[in-house]
Parts: structure tokens; sequence; C-alpha cells
């Protein structure tokens, strides 16, 4: 086999592997669970404007983005988790190709780029999840990479770097802007001073059009959101882009709880996140040293500054995820294939099965139990679908999903209907209300959860 085919061979593994793979877990709580209820509700209401938390609860926490993609999807194709997650790999795919194609036009080993992005344990996971991420990070892509072709070139390529800038702040919001600004930024200063780098800026970019276009195809969604939930941006621009990021833990939030996470944290999210190939920086870094020492090339700086900045803005933020670091990725990529030798291509190969593999295991060995406590598929599928389900306490994300907006949420006996037979659910560690234990049967249970089918009483007393 050629080394070209066997480049492609990898290549088409890593890819179509997280493919096949996207069908054989349930949407987990709370994160995937919670967009793909979501998802599905704007499908089941018609409503493609608002984002719904719950029914008649709009969603004020991100824009519409991933979740007109899953319900696109799933309205187009059928209600499932493989159509669900679809929309997110076709994302991350074309971030990849996108990823190539600014390789080939910067003179960087095109297909190794794309193996090495596709590998990335952050991206591959991303690229099969019901998230905000992976449309960030293609908007990102299309940013950077816009922003550096119109630089030394026909200044055409800005305007895909605004519509990139469209694309994050309709997936994440002004985070896009403030991530892209600080890798574009970092770069300009590094190259031209701080007083130079404006009028370059001004001279090689289109600022005044592309930001139109940027207005133009963002603002508009953000306007009839308001004027549909009044209050909206208030909150999306106040409290999810300004207090959460600057208060851990912060209380504010309406959808659940803040992360409260040490300063600087996101650097070792990086580290983990971007395996296997983080364990590749110190050779990048030596190998373009012993070339160019210190000062590196320009094309090498911009990269470093593009990879460099989600880190340097979540430095100063406690309420993160590793999920933040994903825009870091495509620039990972592109450093890892400038600095490999072609003695080297083995190893690369190598290298980029280890995510692959790892999911298949993960996916045989590890999710099953997983996905037994952290969704509840699995207990509500042999259920009896014209009975009420009653969660006790509280519910959860995949249980509205799985149940189709049907269970509700109970906090005394008193609150059911008995005067038919019903489904009861409630924590595994939780015994049955006395009122109960005389009319139901357990019927199904997982490691955090018990569902008992419960016949119905003359009286409620």
């Amino acid at each position: 086999m050629s080394p070209f085919a066997l480049s492609m061979s990898v290549f088409l593994s890593v890819i179509l592997v997280r493919l096949f793979t996207l069908a054989f877990y349930p949407l987990m709580d709370t994160t995937e669970a919670r967009y793909g209820e979501m998802a599905r509700i704007m499908v089941e209401t018609g409503n493609w404007l608002t984002p719904m938390f719950d029914y008649n609860v709009p969603f004020w926490g991100k824009p519409p983005l991933h979740t007109w993609m899953s319900a696109s999807s799933i309205a187009i194709f059928g209600n499932n988790e493989f159509f669900m997650r679809l929309p997110h790999w076709l994302a991350g795919l074309a971030s990849i190709g996108l990823t190539a194609m600014f390789a080939k036009r910067i003179q960087i080993n095109t297909l190794n780029s794309a193996i090495v992005l596709a590998s990335v344990a952050v991206f591959s996971v991303s690229a099969g999840a019901v998230m905000t991420d992976m449309a960030l990070a293609l908007g990102l892509t299309m940013a950077f990479a816009g922003f550096y072709l119109a630089w030394d070139g026909p200044n055409k390529w800005a305007y895909l770097g605004f519509i990139g800038l469209s694309i994050g702040m309709l997936a994440k919001g002004p985070v896009t802007i403030v991530i892209f600004a600080l890798g574009a930024g970092l770069w300009l200063f590094w190259e031209y001073g701080f007083i130079k780098c404006w009028r370059e800026l001004a001279r090689r970019i289109p600022l005044v059009k592309g930001f139109t276009l940027l207005l133009l195809t963002s603002a508009p969604w953000f306007i009839l959101a308001e004027r549909a939930t009044p209050g909206f941006l208030e909150y999306f621009f106040v409290g999810e882009h300004w207090l959460r990021f600057v208060e851990s833990g912060w209380a504010g939030d309406l959808y659940g709880s803040a992360h409260d996470n040490p300063r600087g944290k996101i650097w070792l999210d990086f580290i983990g996140a971007a395996l296997p190939w983080t364990l590749f920086i110190p050779q990048i870094i030596y190998r373009s040293y012993k070339e160019l020492g210190w000062q590196f090339d320009s094309q090498t700086r911009f990269l470093l500054c593009w990879m460099l900045s989600p880190m340097i803005l979540f430095t100063f933020a406690g309420n993160i995820q590793p999920a933040y670091v994903l825009p870091a990725a495509p620039a990972l990529a592109l450093l890892l294939a400038k600095t490999r030798k072609e003695a080297d291509q083995k190893v690369l190969l190598s290298v980029a099965m280890i995510i692959p593999a790892l999911l298949l295991i993960s996916l045989l060995f590890i999710v099953p139990s997983k996905a037994d406590y952290r969704a509840d598929k699995r207990l509500l599928s042999d259920r009896d679908q014209e009975l009420p389900t009653y969660y006790l306490y509280t519910d959860s994300f995949s249980s509205r999903y799985y149940s189709n907006g049907t269970v509700k949420t109970v906090k005394s006996p008193n609150d059911v209907e008995q005067s038919t037979a019903y489904y009861l659910v409630l924590p595994k560690d939780r015994k049955l209300d006395t009122m109960f234990t005389q009319n139901c049967e357990q019927v199904s249970f997982t490691k955090r959860r018990a569902m008992y089918l419960c016949q119905a009483s003359q009286t409620n007393s």
C-alpha cells in the first residue's frame, strides 16, 4: 500500500468509526439529553425562533444554532440518537475539510492536518455530541482561516471569516468574537507592534463591510428573540457572558448550577482534552526553535496565537468545561502537520488510531454502564405508553426526551392522580411512601432509579 493510500485509510477509519458510534448509546444527562430534548420540543411545537428549556420555558442560555441543527435533522429523518447527533458530526467534518483547505493554501501537509484534527480527543468526542461546541469550532476555524488568507491575499477571504464569526455568534454568542480577537490580536501585536498593527488591519481587512455582513447575518435573530421573550438580551449578555465569567458558581444561572473551578484549570483541561497530540507540543516547539530560533516564522506565530487564544481567555474564568478548548484543535493539528517529518509518518498514523480504538473499547466496556446511570432510556423502554408516568421528587432531561415529554414530576403522593394505573419512578435509594406500597410493584430499575407499576386506588386516602 502506498504511503498516501495508507494515510487515507487511517483518516477514513478515524472519521467513520466516529460516525458508526453515533447510534449506539443514549443521550445522557445532563448536556446531551437537555439539548436533545430542546430540539425535540422545537420540532413538536413548531417554534423555531426560541429554543425551549421545557414547554413554555424559554432557554436563554445559548443561541439556537445547535438546536436548529439537531431539530432539522430529526424533522427530516426521524427522532433518534443517530440523526440527533449527525449534524454535529457533519459540522466536525466541515471543520476538517476547512482545515485541510487552509493547510493546502499555506503549504502544510493537507492529509496529515486532517488526520491529526480528526483524532484529537476533544474533537472526536464533540463531533458526535449534541452540544454547542462543534458549531462554535467550525465558526472560529472559518474566522481564523479567512483572516489569515485575506491578510496577504484577496480580501474576499475576509468575508469567509466574518461569516464564521456570525456562525459562532449563533452557536455560542460574543465569546466567539473575544476568542478570535485574542488570537488575531496577539499575532498582530507580535508581527507589527501596537501602533502599526492597526494601520495594517484597516488596510488589509474590509472592516466596515465585514462587520456589516456579521450584523446582517446574526443580529436579526437576537432582536426577534428579545421581542418574543423580553429579558433575553439582558440575561444572555450580562448574565451568561459577564457574570458567569467573573463569578465562579454564579448563582443567577436559570438552568442548573454554574461550575466552580480553580483559575487556570483550562490549561490542564487542554492537556487532557487534546490528547494524544498534546504530548507532541514540546517536539513542535523544539523543531521550530531548531530551525528558526525563538523568533519563529509568521505562520507559526499565527498558529500558536490561534491555538492559545481559548486558554488565555478562560485562564481567568472558573466556570469552565474541558470542551472549551475545542477551538484550539485545528491550530494544534496544523502546527503538528507543519513540523512533522516524512520519517515520522508511521508514528503519526499509529498515534492517530488511539482515539478511535479507545472509542470502540469504551462503547463495548464503559459506555453501557455509564449509560445505565446517566440516562433513563432503558428504564422507560418497556412501559405502556398509554399510562401516565410520574417521577417522584425530580425527573431528568433524558426522561423527558425518552418519554416524548410526557413524564410528570410530583413532590408528594397527593400530587398523583390515582384513579387509573400509572408508573412511579423514584431514586433507587429512596423507599416508597407507605401510601404506595400495597398497590405498586417494581417493573424496571437502573443504577440510579427504579420504576413501579401502581394499580388504581379506589380513593386517594
